[in-house]
């Protein structure tokens, strides 16, 4: 029951995000023009964003799995 509560949570912020997104893109009317080089930067810094983002998350997953993130243990030596 949980599980479809936060599903239906997440939900309702991704549509809620939508609709403040579409609201926000429309606030200026039909005034608003982007050039070929604004979609442009648009595309680069979304892939750019993506790269980093799956980047990162295949270090972590990498680390993960080769015991990197064991916490530290002090070595011991019987003088």
């Amino acid at each position: 029951m949980d599980k479809y509560f936060i599903v239906a949570v997440l939900l309702a912020l991704l549509g809620l995000t939508i609709w403040f997104a579409t609201i926000g893109w429309n606030l200026h009317g039909e005034d608003v023009l982007i050039s070929g080089h604004g979609y442009i930067a648009m595309a680069l810094g979304i892939i750019f964003s993506l790269v980093v983002g799956i980047g990162l998350m295949s270090l972590i997953f990498y680390s993960h799995r080769k015991g990197y993130d064991e916490p530290a243990q002090r070595r011991r030596t019987d003088e």
